[in-house]
């Protein structure tokens, strides 16, 4: 089994990749995000630029989209909340984590994404950041799991 990169638990072939490849749309912004994320870590940008709304496609950087996908190893897509975006809205939001590292190290991309329905088809419009809740004085342990979120022991993680 091929298990799909956004965290679904299905084979890729059932979950993201008909979405990618066009056989068959997302039918909700929960399917549209997890899609985007898998496209992220499948390097196919063409999908992530043509599912961002037309009217939010200002200051897209396709190339630097696409040498970061490339340059980046994805370590999990986590969903924390939807607001609508289901079958019978036309809006919703999706807050979700992305976990990746890069040359800089293990990151984590926390967004409120907002989307929209228009001609049947979800499009991603606009994303806010979350800004990080502070940090606790408590010690963390090195054997305590990561405040990053990863699932992962804080010395296998960010504590290396």
């Amino acid at each position: 089994m091929n298990s799909c990169p956004c965290g679904s638990g299905n084979d890729y072939t059932a979950c993201c990749e008909p979405i990618i490849t066009g056989k068959k749309t997302a039918e909700t912004a929960e399917q549209l995000m997890r899609a985007r994320y898998s496209a992220h870590v499948k390097v196919d940008v063409d999908f992530i630029y043509k599912t961002t709304h037309p009217d939010h496609r200002e200051g897209y950087d396709h190339k630097g989209t696409k040498i970061w996908a490339e340059n980046s190893e994805w370590h999990g897509l986590e969903i924390l909340s939807t607001t609508e975006g289901g079958p019978k809205d036309d809006q919703g939001e999706v807050e979700f984590i992305a976990r990746f590292r890069d040359k800089n190290g293990v990151r984590s991309h926390h967004e409120r994404g907002q989307f929209e329905r228009k001609r049947k088809k979800w499009l991603f419009t606009t994303g806010s950041m979350v800004k990080s809740q502070p940090l606790s004085s408590e010690k963390i342990g090195r054997n305590d799991p990561c405040t990053c979120g990863s699932g992962k022991k804080h010395k296998k993680c960010c504590g290396k």
